[in-house]
């Protein structure tokens, strides 16, 4: 189960800084040609959450003999006694062919990388409990690089499939067990609608121990007010957001925050020059800082990328006053990263012995 679970930073990380790169000498319509599909957008029938029944739906579930999810490095072990919360969890991007808008649940390759972010990421629930993380037919990477009218549509079809795995998920977790809410970057961004869509003013939402958006800007004036949930502001609060985007420094979001400005926040309100929300993971509040002595372990790969230890006291993190937390001095956890020394994909692993202990503690506080 361990090897080679980090080769999906190179695979997405290559494809990222040929993007970034194409951007910038050639520009956009480079990037388009190289990424986003050519076809028109197909629609698709919906699938229903009976289909969430079948086990060959998800990537990681109790029920599964194979399960990504509860990779540990050494020294840790994923939770063996029954109980604890039900894990939610939306894998990134992992599908990065332009030939469709949105990912064949069966294309072999998309569903490989996603189970190595799973190892990656969702692994540092599993002492909390149990994990459900669904196949759903993602939007390509190339959706994200184009205005056209076929990217968001492939992100609805996409989101469909989320609320139908969720449906499920609810329905195999019970109806008094705590959940535990988790995504990173697209899967993240699947997590906010879902949290303003099924949790935010409902009863559900008095189960919900936290909500991990990560690696997806949250604006703190027009959208916090619509997911349901306050930001997490105490290490030790129940029923609340965090959210975080890693650069080491010199950063330069340029790109992210080009894209930021130009969006429309879920009061319909732009979010532009409105601060995003920044939990610092090493303290589990919002905003502030805090030193490398804080971190309880980054995983780092490898020579041969092959398998990753956990190494504490080696990356910091503090909030920046627009929302982006930075991490100091590139920290070595591999070769790739995106320009302006944006660690987007570390999102999880730089912090992944906190994030750890960050659930655990939500999970037992009354």
């Amino acid at each position: 189960m361990v090897r080679r679970f980090l080769y999906v930073v190179a695979a997405l990380i290559v494809l990222g800084l040929a993007a970034a790169f194409a951007y910038r000498l050639w520009g956009v319509e480079m990037m388009r040609m190289a990424m986003v599909p050519g076809e028109s957008f197909r629609a698709q029938s919906a699938i229903g959450a009976d289909a969430y029944r079948d086990d060959r739906m998800w990537l990681a579930r109790p029920s599964l003999r194979r399960n990504p999810a509860l990779w540990t490095p050494a020294g840790y072990r994923a939770r063996t006694a029954p109980g604890g919360a039900a894990v939610f969890f939306l894998h990134p991007t992992s599908y990065l062919n332009r030939a469709h808008w949105n990912a064949p649940l069966d294309d072999r390759e998309a569903n490989e990388r996603a189970a190595l972010f799973l190892r990656a990421q969702a692994s540092a629930f599993n002492e909390a409990g149990d994990i459900w993380a669904p196949r759903y037919r993602q939007a390509t990477f190339g959706a994200f690089l184009t205005d056209k009218a076929a990217a968001e549509q492939a992100l609805r079809l996409a989101y469909g499939d989320v609320l139908a795995a969720f449906d499920a998920f609810l329905a195999e977790a019970g109806p008094d067990r705590p959940i535990i809410l988790a995504g990173h970057s697209q899967g993240a961004l699947h997590l906010t609608r879902l949290l303003r869509d099924r949790v935010a003013g409902t009863p559900l939402a008095k189960r919900i121990v936290a909500a991990y958006v990560v690696g997806w800007p949250v604006s703190l004036v027009t959208d916090i007010g619509a997911l349901g949930l306050p930001a997490c502001t105490a290490p030790d609060q129940r029923g609340c957001i965090l959210s975080w985007q890693s650069f080491a420094e010199p950063a330069d979001p340029t790109l992210i925050r080009e894209i930021y400005d130009r969006s429309t926040g879920f009061d319909g309100r732009p979010r532009r020059g409105t601060p995003m929300l920044c939990t610092n993971p090493l303290t589990g509040t919002m905003g502030g800082a805090a030193p490398a002595t804080a971190n309880l372990g980054t995983l780092f790969p490898n020579s041969a990328m092959s398998d990753a230890t956990i190494t504490p006291g080696r990356v910091p993190a503090r909030c920046d006053d627009r929302g982006l937390l930075l991490i100091g001095a590139p920290p070595d956890v591999g070769p790739y990263t995106l320009p302006g020394n944006n660690y987007h994909v570390y999102d999880y692993s730089l912090f992944w012995a906190n994030v750890r202990a960050d659930a655990a503690r939500r999970l037992a506080a009354r």
